[in-house]
């Protein structure tokens, strides 16, 4: 494929990020509530919170925190979720590179 098309063929990926809203300030107290209220473990749940705050868009941030609550992530979000987890869990100095 030549540069020009492939420079095309990601425009509209990157307007829509230019587009979503970053997560909030109460979405991040709450993921980190959850965090430690689940995990016991601050240093954890403060980087997963400052993580996410960069990862992901307002939008999939209720997605997660509705899976830290225990709801199943839909098929839909599927390989989104595993992205981020695994983004964050590299943020946060664990796992491979």
């Amino acid at each position: 494929m030549k540069p020009v098309l492939v420079a095309v063929a990601f425009l509209p990926f990157l307007a829509g990020a230019a587009l979503a809203a970053p997560p909030n300030g109460e979405q991040k107290t709450e993921f980190y509530d959850i965090c430690v209220s689940v995990s016991q473990n601050v240093a954890l749940c403060t980087c997963k919170a400052d993580a996410a705050m960069t990862l992901i868009d307002a939008d999939f941030m209720a997605v997660v925190i509705a899976s830290m609550k225990g709801r199943p992530v839909e098929n839909r979000y599927y390989d989104a979720y595993n992205t981020y987890i695994a983004r964050s869990t590299q943020a946060c100095g664990m796992g491979g590179a």
